[in-house]
């Protein structure tokens, strides 16, 4: 009786296990054209059909790679999918271009900013768009010093970037050719914002006092009280990397670093280096 016993608790803690050790699995992801991410267990994977099995079910669904633009595999292997290039899949690495219709002449197109922190190697999506859209602002509001060329419109370039499985972390991986044939451009302006921080206390001491006149020796006497404030400033150290291609030629590549080290200086270094570049003329 007691040997059931023992056995039924065993079992029980052996299934408690296993249901831990597959719940804290790492799943696949499936990214849609539709940009809907699915996540699965993928059991197979063939010319015309992706098949897989959510978490906690044992149904097989096959999903057919048309409407699939990335598999994101748990093992960290990536794979893109192109089928109007008659190559369904290829794995990362030898990743398919997805190309666009035509390349539009005298057109430049603003890639995503990285923007990393140099000590943690953090980076931050919000800024990366954020420095991507301040750069790309100030090329419209120079659109004369820039003519002939126009700026392609940012949605256009992010969305384009989206279906090809780009982002801020991995544009500075992807080749500058297969960049212009996926956004339909011949010029691009690339940037990159490194940065690391530093702190510093600095202390103010304030005196103040109240005078008297002794009665008997007609002495002055002062009782001084003193207050102290400590004040921390953040400093913030940038570099930042400034590079334009056309045809996929590299004209232009310059390396800054701000002279003030407050927060938002790095906006400054971008506008020296665009109106320095190539592409700038003065009206």
């Amino acid at each position: 009786m007691i040997l059931k016993k023992i056995t039924a608790v065993i079992l029980m803690l052996f299934v408690s296990v296993l249901s831990f050790a597959q719940s804290g699995k790492k799943l696949d992801k499936i990214i849609k054209r539709d940009y809907q991410i699915i996540e699965c267990t993928i059991s197979k994977v063939s010319d015309k059909t992706v098949e897989y099995s959510l978490p906690g079910e044992t149904l097989v669904i096959s999903l057919d790679v048309s409407q699939i633009a990335k598999i994101d595999f748990a093992s960290g292997r990536s794979q893109t999918f192109d089928v109007s290039a008659g190559n369904n899949s290829s794995s990362s690495g030898s990743s398919t271009i997805v190309a666009a219709s035509e390349i539009k002449q005298n057109t430049i197109a603003v890639l995503p900013v990285p923007y990393l922190n140099s000590d943690t190697q953090e980076s931050s999506e919000d800024m990366a768009k954020f420095a991507q859209n301040d750069l790309y602002n100030k090329l419209l509001d120079k659109s004369s010093n820039i003519f002939p060329l126009t700026v392609q419109d940012l949605r256009t370039t992010n969305s384009l970037l989206h279906k090809a499985g780009i982002d801020h972390n991995n544009i500075d991986e992807t080749p500058i050719e297969d960049l212009e044939k996926i956004l339909g451009v011949d010029n691009i302006v690339a940037a990159k914002v490194s940065y690391t921080m530093n702190s510093g206390t600095t202390a103010t001491t304030y005196n103040s006092g109240n005078a008297k006149i002794s009665d008997n020796n007609k002495k002055v006497k002062t009782n001084d009280i003193s207050t102290t404030t400590a004040n921390t400033q953040v400093y913030y150290y940038y570099t930042v990397y400034f590079d334009m291609y056309k045809n996929t030629s590299k004209i232009y590549s310059q390396t800054r670093k701000p002279f003030l080290a407050v927060k938002d200086s790095w906006i400054d270094s971008i506008s020296y280096l665009l109106k320095r570049s190539p592409i700038y003329t003065k009206k």
